[in-house]
Order: structure tokens, then sequence, then C-alpha cells
């Protein structure tokens, strides 16, 4: 039988701890992270042996490696808790996609650009793509005053990082959040409550 899938990869980073440490000198921490010295690899087993604690290799590729005298799973634990901090404070942006029609009404245009509006506000990258069906391609001259209109619009806050441009019978055009004028218009805000 035949696999036609493949294995999924686990990108968990493994640690040698106590015997299987390889290296002859390592360069020992302590559990706060002080360094303790460089010490042969049976006196830094030795030590970890007698705090009743792991010695856990953290810089394989360091020379000399480095160890660090700790609780295994405190250690993990420790690993793992960094990574959720980062995942936490690292917003990935997403790119939004709306859809437009070239001959829309005002008010369904107001909707959608309502709808960017609170994409960009929420630092996502929106995609407007505005889809030519059959014979409305004859006229692309709509589509780009109707992509023009949602542009001009929403530039206050945003700036375009890609000028609409046709990929087959679509206009697309790629629009960011633009920092600078958010930051400027909390900080006028702010010196207007201190004025006031």
């Amino acid at each position: 039988m035949i696999k036609r899938y493949k294995k999924k990869q686990d990108n968990r980073k493994f640690y040698r701890i106590n015997d299987r440490i390889y290296a002859n000198s390592l360069r020992v921490l302590d559990a706060e992270g002080k360094q303790i010295g460089i010490f042969s690899r049976n006196d830094a087993l030795r030590q970890s042996r007698d705090a009743n604690l792991d010695l856990v290799e953290i810089a394989p590729q360091a020379s000399p490696p480095v160890a660090k005298i700790i609780d295994y799973n405190k250690f993990l634990y420790q690993e793992e808790k960094k990574k959720r901090e980062e995942k936490k404070n690292a917003k990935a942006s997403e790119t939004k996609e709306i859809r437009l029609g070239p001959f829309m009404n005002d008010h369904d245009l107001e909707v959608m650009i309502r709808r960017g509006r609170e994409f960009l506000e929420d630092s996502d990258k929106v995609r407007f793509v505005l889809k030519f069906i059959g014979r409305q391609i004859v006229h692309p001259e709509f589509g780009q005053e109707v992509m023009n209109k949602v542009i001009h619009s929403l530039s206050d806050i945003s700036k375009i990082e890609r000028e609409p441009h046709f990929e087959g019978k679509q206009l697309v055009a790629l629009v960011v959040p633009e920092r600078k004028k958010t930051h400027a218009k909390t900080e006028d805000t702010q010196r207007d409550s201190e004025t006031i």
C-alpha cells in the first residue's frame, strides 16, 4: 500500500538532558540564568545531581555549549509560556477581501466602504475585488470609477499598497492601514483634552 500523504512535521524543539549531553566542557548556568562557570561534563552532571535538578543543554551550537541546571519540566513550561506570550503579542495582519460590482448603487457602496473601514481600523489589509460579469467588461471605466470612489473615501485612514489593476475580468486593489495618521489623530485628541 502506498501512502499518498506527508507526515505532519513536529515543530517542537528537543533538548539533550543529563547523560545525553555529549560535549566535554560546558558553560553552566543556574536556574535564574546566572553563569556559574565552565565545567567538564562530569562536574556539571555532579552539580546538577547534588541540587536534585536536571542538566539541560540549551545552546548546543555555542562554543562551549551552554547548559542550565534546572528542573526539566519547569524548563519546558517556561519555554511554552514564552511561545504563548510571543503569539499573543504578535497579532498577524490578515488580508480581508471585499467584493464589488461595476454598477453598484450608492447605498451598497457605502456599506462596503464602512466594512472596509472596520477592517482597516482592526489593522487588517483590505483587498477590493471588482468583478465584471458577462459583457460588463466592455465598459471598464465604470469599474474604475467605483474603485476610485472606494479608495478616495478610505484615504484618510489608509494608503494604497497595490494600485487598481486587472487580473482577468477582475479589477483588484490592495489597501493597508496607515499607521502615522492614526497616531497623529490620537495625539491631536490628547492635546485637545489637555487644553480643555
